[in-house]
């Protein structure tokens, strides 16, 4: 017997899914396409994930305006390891995630979105890529977890509710300069006073003002993991850093806008 999916409330965040008709069309465009099916282990279980079966075409149709401003390169179709270390910090605080609302930033194929689902977080989903979008509400469906909700969205513009996430998340989202801005401005935006963000980061040289300039701006910044993760064959050191708001003298989270921040 299949296992009942719960409907899972996200009242509150500000954030749509699909809107009417558009989820059957995603289906339809969905299965239209040549899949391949990764197995992936994370937060202790094996997940199935589908994606485009045809990467080389994926890349092969990229024209210049891909590599424009918006840069729409298929990177949502890959597995990164940051976003496998995002897994296991989530599986670490399920007792604090049960019941949150949760974002999922930059969310690819959906593996850390699923697992927070799996774990009982309320999540919110999104992604530039509707491509991404469509593969993941599918593997939502492929690994029977209570299905997050999903979005298309650009950072640089959230459609979200100020304040509305307890926790914010996200796997290897800081690999260009020009994210901090607009990531930085989401986070102000969308996290609670007391909220925490998670995000996961190969050590690579690019990301490294970040969290200086993180600090800067009144953020406390603190990596809690730090581990070589295995994935397609290779071993890849990943952090994950907890950021969360500066706090006043008596003890209380403020926002970074207090420093010169745009709100």
């Amino acid at each position: 017997m299949e296992k009942r999916k719960e409907k899972v409330s996200h009242e509150g965040c500000g954030a749509r899914a699909f809107l009417p008709g558009q989820e059957e069309q995603a289906q339809k465009e969905y299965l239209s396409q040549n899949v391949e099916r990764l197995k992936v282990r994370a937060a202790g279980r094996d997940w199935l994930l589908e994606r485009t079966g045809d990467m080389e075409s994926l890349w092969a149709e990229m024209d210049q305006e891909a590599f424009g401003e918006d840069e729409r390169l298929p990177y949502w179709a890959e597995v990164w390891p940051a976003s496998l270390l995002v897994c296991e910090k989530l599986q670490q605080e399920q007792h604090r995630i049960q019941g949150r609302i949760c974002l999922d930033v930059g969310c690819g194929l959906g593996i850390s979105a699923l697992v927070g689902s799996r774990l009982g977080a309320r999540v919110v989903a999104f992604d530039y890529e509707p491509r991404a979008v469509r593969f993941a509400h599918a593997n939502a469906r492929l690994n029977n977890v209570p299905s997050p909700l999903w979005t298309i969205m650009d950072w640089r513009f959230p459609a979200l509710a100020r304040q509305a996430f307890d926790f914010i998340w996200g796997g290897d989202v800081l690999y260009e300069k020009r994210f901090f801005e607009p990531l930085e401005a989401l986070f102000e935006h969308c996290l609670t006073p007391r909220g925490e963000i998670w995000l996961g980061e190969p050590e690579r040289t690019v990301s490294r003002p970040v969290w200086d300039r993180l600090r800067h701006r009144g953020w406390q910044c603190d990596i809690v993991l730090r581990e070589k993760v295995a994935l397609g064959g290779q071993n890849q050191t990943v952090r994950l850093w907890r950021v969360r708001r500066g706090a006043t003298a008596d003890g209380l989270a403020v926002s970074s806008g207090a420093t010169g921040t745009r709100p």
